[in-house]
């Protein structure tokens, strides 16, 4: 909340709203915040009434907000908040359409079981966007409301929303823009499970870029059957031992997959187009 009033004062003329969202949290901090709101007049308290999640969250606040331009952070003291200031003016100057905070400063506290899954993440999101990622999921960002409101319905409720709309933007020619940031160590224990989330975060990967880049993936899908049956092909006929029945069937898998691949790069340039 500290960090939260200095960004008021930092732009001391200019209309800037401050929303809270509690997400039906049990551990006391709804108590809290009840009081404080009626102490700090000038932030917007949302209290949801069941629990929707990290990404339903900050939908909630994406709903309840009336500026172009949309801050998120997390409560937990993380993220160097009053970067968010920052983040603004260089949106509101360079006419950017998302500022992210890349987590990769001097101080930064991520721990060691979740780096090698993230930096995987990082890369595989990089190749299949064809632009550098040096952080998927960063929840400390200024976006514009209008590409919040045009992807909403692919944004899901849970912690994969930020990396979502990342794809999303990257994929469809929005301009984003990276800043280095440090990362404090977190007090208390994280919801974050490092196996099944990072499954779900490589889903997610490749769902979005099916979505706007389906070819990314099919391609490359492509090659890895055609290659092999093509080799056993050439081998099998100058071996003198005709063609394998095993060649002919990642023959033709290569050649259905390439087809899938272009009607799906099709059907995604008609919707694109519209």
């Amino acid at each position: 909340l500290k960090n939260l009033l200095s960004i008021k004062k930092n732009f001391p003329n200019v209309d800037i709203e401050i929303l809270i969202i509690d997400d039906f949290s049990s551990d006391g901090t709804r108590e809290i915040l009840e009081k404080k709101s009626k102490e700090l007049t000038d932030f917007k308290f949302i209290f949801n009434l069941e629990n929707k999640g990290y990404g339903g969250a900050i939908k909630e606040g994406f709903k309840n907000s009336s500026h172009e331009f949309i801050g998120i952070t997390d409560a937990d003291e993380t993220y160097p908040t009053e970067k968010l200031v920052e983040f603004l003016d260089i949106a509101l100057v360079d006419n950017i359409d998302m500022v992210v905070g890349s987590r990769v400063g001097q101080n930064v506290n991520i721990p060691y079981l979740r780096r090698f899954p993230k930096l995987i993440l990082n890369l595989l999101a990089s190749y299949l966007v064809g632009k550098k990622i040096p952080d998927l999921n960063s929840g400390l960002r200024v976006m514009r409301k209008s590409l919040l409101k045009r992807y909403t319905y692919i944004l899901p409720d849970g912690f994969s929303l930020t990396s979502t709309i990342t794809l999303a933007a990257m994929t469809n020619g929005y301009r984003v823009l990276y800043k280095k940031i440090d990362y404090a160590h977190r007090k208390g224990s994280s919801k974050i499970r490092p196996i099944s989330d990072t499954l779900n975060f490589l889903i997610l990967i490749i769902r979005t870029v099916l979505l706007f880049r389906p070819l990314k993936v099919f391609v490359p899908l492509f090659f890895l059957l055609f290659i092999p049956g093509f080799v056993l092909f050439l081998l099998r006929v100058f071996l003198g031992e005709g063609y394998a029945i095993s060649s002919m069937i990642l023959l033709l898998a290569s050649l259905q997959v390439l087809t899938v691949g272009m009607l799906a790069d099709l059907v995604d340039r008609k919707f694109t187009n519209k």
